[in-house]
């Protein structure tokens, strides 16, 4: 009979070397529909981009409170102590660091300028001024969504025919078209939706409509889309478009992102063009009557 095995109650068990999955770590990291979307390296450079939040926003607003201050950008509230609670604000982040092709250097440059121009331009009184109807009424319209629920933009360059005074005042021009920009990233939930769709009507614009003013005032307003609306259009199409504004088009697109004016597209005038090209991406019923659809809008 084999001796009885003597088991020692003294013993110290070690742990077992577990190897913890990387997705263990993101367990509570909120999600939504389009951080899911989110890349390994996107991901990677959003919480290095995160982690420079205080310190961005101290350099923005000049003042060390700014730190663990919130603050509000297009209509989502970022603490900068507490960046993760928030599915939206991840999405929010990583406009800016798509636009610098994940380079968080860059990523911080654009955001803090960002920042700074809001605070100068003070856009929370922009989207509540009041703009002269009868200049700027018939210019713009945020009217339905494209097929995929991004809010659509119309401009209608030519629906007032004095643009003497609708480019008089540039800066006033700008406000304008600032505060319809808010607005229609205000109807971005950034949940399921985190872009604009948008359309630029040229029908009834002239060449003798192309001054100093509109020329300074187009000049500002891609710079000022371009660098501080990063990543946040979808498809723009420029419908109606008089010859000789073609080759305009085409002398601004070296100063476009690659990828902005990939997004872009040109057509010409008539309905059945006009619809053509529109019908792919909106519904019949959300695009208005004159362009082709079913929609009794302006």
């Amino acid at each position: 009979m084999a001796d009885p095995v003597e088991i020692s109650t003294t013993a110290v068990l070690e742990p077992l070397a577990v190897s913890v999955p990387a997705e263990v770590e993101d367990e509570a990291e909120p999600q939504n529909p389009l951080t899911q979307r989110f890349t390994e390296q996107e991901w990677h450079a959003l919480k290095g981009f995160r982690e420079q939040l205080p310190a961005m926003l101290e350099d923005a607003y000049e003042d060390p409170k700014a730190r663990e201050t919130p603050f509000k950008i297009w209509g989502i509230t970022i603490d900068p102590v507490h960046p993760n609670n928030d599915a939206r604000v991840s999405v929010v982040l990583m406009k800016f660091l798509r636009a610098r092709h994940l380079s968080i250097p860059d990523a911080r440059d654009m955001f803090v300028s960002a920042l700074r121009w809001r605070k100068i331009f003070d856009i929370d009184a922009c989207i509540e001024e009041t703009f002269p109807q009868d200049v700027f009424g018939q210019l713009g319209h945020i009217y339905g969504e494209d097929k995929e629920g991004r809010p659509i933009v119309y401009n209608l360059y030519g629906a007032n025919k004095d643009l003497k005074t609708v480019f008089g005042d540039v800066q006033r021009f700008l406000r304008w078209r600032v505060a319809l920009q808010e607005r229609s990233v205000l109807l971005l939930d950034f949940i399921n939706v985190d872009q604009t769709f948008q359309i630029h009507d040229y029908e009834g614009v002239t060449l003798s409509s192309r001054d100093a003013n509109s020329k300074a005032a187009a000049s500002e307003a891609t710079n000022i889309f371009t660098n501080y609306y990063p990543e946040l259009l979808y498809r723009k199409f420029f419908i109606s478009v008089p010859t000789f504004l073609n080759w305009i088009f085409w002398a601004f697109k070296p100063l476009l992102p690659a990828n902005t004016v990939a997004k872009m597209s040109v057509v010409g005038s008539g309905t059945h063009a006009i619809s053509k090209a529109l019908l792919p991406y909106i519904d019949e019923k959300q695009l208005p009557q004159r362009y082709g659809g079913d929609a009794e809008a302006f």
